[in-house]
């Protein structure tokens, strides 16, 4: 699935749509560059789940966990991740198969980890198309 975006406003949105159609245990990864829009789309996962608390891009820390909406939402940055037994270490397999949704940027660190059913999330600018377009490619999802 291809959804194109033309505002920030846009991507929150859509992402506020994912949040909304999130089951239990569900995990997305979120490819982009930097500045393609991945914290303004996490955000509105956030808020489709129903958090009202700030989001913010866990950037130094592995983890930042939400409890606040209709289920837990754990968001991962695993870029500065060093070791595979990092993930280990935080017992990543009880966010990964608990009641929560996990959205993890850098998932490609840890692909010898992830489920087979990862929801795969890939944001990408064109400037050719502007400055605010966003094309937001989905696999795995039904």
């Amino acid at each position: 699935m291809i959804i194109e975006t033309n505002s920030a406003g846009e991507t929150f949105e859509f992402g506020q749509k994912i949040g909304r159609e999130a089951k239990p245990g569900q995990i997305y990864t979120l490819d982009g560059d930097l500045g393609t829009g991945k914290t303004v789309f996490t955000q509105g996962v956030a808020s489709g789940l129903g958090i009202t608390e700030p989001v913010n891009s866990p950037t130094f820390t592995i983890i930042q966990e939400y409890e606040g909406g209709r289920m837990p939402f754990y968001h991962f940055d695993v870029y500065r991740i060093g070791d595979i037994e990092e993930m280990e270490e935080i017992g990543y397999d009880d966010y990964f198969f608990g009641e929560g949704v996990c959205l993890i940027e850098w998932a490609q660190l840890i692909e010898e980890i992830l489920p087979q059913s990862v929801i795969s999330i890939k944001i990408e600018k064109n400037p050719e198309k502007g400055f605010d377009y966003r094309k937001i490619t989905i696999e795995g999802k039904e």
